[in-house]
């Protein structure tokens, strides 16, 4: 058995810099999805209001992302061998349950208030939208620039910022509607648009936990295609079986695999290769890597029934084998007896 003990950490590389602009970013974010709800329901909004649900987004991804990297650099211990690092994604799957939620309150609302046509103040509106298009692009600036922008987390956090700058465009649109035709029910079609931005952002989020919590593959290392990459690239490799892939969080794939060396094959150069392309290929820095040996392929699964058999068979005549014991020491005691009795007779 071979372990990564070069790659036995198993907490994702973390810089000052992205935890630090993170928590900047969701600072502002989340102070003006407040100020977002405030300005809809003054407004009448429901566009407004509509976006700060999507600012609510991109503060949980922002969250999320500030939490990944303060609860990710604490060790494993004895009770998690992992560390915290699946805490990102049980919070993601609560924060797009809570999304789903806030999607159904908005459509609702935009049913009614297509239903029942409102007032919307568009002086209000416009300046609280143009303040949001703003701040969202503060707020992709600073992720942006410096640290370590390839990290899923930032890149997540960036898309979300991007999505919502749609949002803001789309509310200031609506607002510049309604000031020169008073046109209102611009302003629940556009909170329906914005509802579809969120959607596909909540549900994204919503499948990748589950998928997560469900220990299942990356979609770029799929065993299958592990199994068929090694046999091409690896010299000296027989066969590779029993490979299981899954992710402890997003970008942080881990494997086991057993792997047959072919004859005067050296076992621990043969490691080596397939975790160089492991990494190389599918991004798996930490791998476990079972050695099947040349004559332990004869009891491999197939031949376990045969096996099993031959054992029952073995034990069966063992047990025959003491009955008859059995029986004889039987006859002795009986012939022990009949002499006892002739000799009191």
């Amino acid at each position: 058995m071979s372990h990564d003990h070069a790659g036995h950490d198993h907490t994702p590389k973390v810089t000052a810099d992205n935890e630090m602009k993170t928590l900047i970013a969701f600072a502002i974010t989340f102070a003006f999805m407040i100020v977002e709800v405030i300005g809809g329901f003054m407004s009448g909004s429901l566009a407004l209001i509509a976006d700060a649900g999507h600012m609510l987004t991109d503060a949980g991804a922002l969250a999320l992302a500030y939490f990944a990297f303060r609860f990710g650099r604490r060790a494993a211990d004895e009770k998690r061998t992992f560390g915290y690092l699946r805490f990102e994604v049980i919070a993601g799957l609560i924060n797009a349950v809570a999304l789903f939620a806030i999607l159904f309150w908005i459509a609702y609302e935009a049913i009614d208030r297509f239903r029942n046509p409102g007032e919307v103040l568009a002086g209000p509106m416009l300046i609280v939208a143009t303040i949001g298009l703003i701040v969202n692009m503060l707020v992709f600036w600073i992720l942006t620039r410096g640290g370590d922008t390839e990290h899923v987390n930032i890149k997540g956090a960036v898309l979300h910022v991007l999505g919502d700058l749609l949002g803001s465009v789309g509310t200031i649109v609506a607002a510049i509607v309604i000031y020169y035709t008073d046109w209102t029910p611009i302003d629940p079609i556009l909170s329906v648009f914005v509802c579809l931005l969120i959607l596909r952002s909540a549900w994204a989020l919503l499948r990748n936990s589950l998928h997560i919590l469900l220990e299942g593959a990356p979609d770029n290392a799929a065993p299958e295609a592990i199994e068929q990459y090694l046999k091409q690239t690896v010299p000296g490799l027989a066969a590779v079986r029993h490979v299981h892939v899954w992710m402890i969080t997003s970008g942080k794939p881990l494997a086991t695999l057993h792997v047959r060396p072919a004859p005067d094959t050296n076992p621990r150069l043969l490691v080596k290769q397939i975790e160089a392309e492991l990494m190389k290929k599918f991004e798996i820095s930490h791998a476990t890597i079972a050695i099947d040996w040349p004559e332990d392929t004869a009891t491999d699964d197939c031949c376990l029934g045969d096996d099993l058999q031959q054992g029952h068979e073995h034990d069966h005549s063992g047990h025959a084998h003491d009955e008859a014991d059995h029986d004889h020491s039987g006859h002795d005691h009986a012939a022990h007896e009949h002499g006892h009795e002739g000799h009191k007779h």
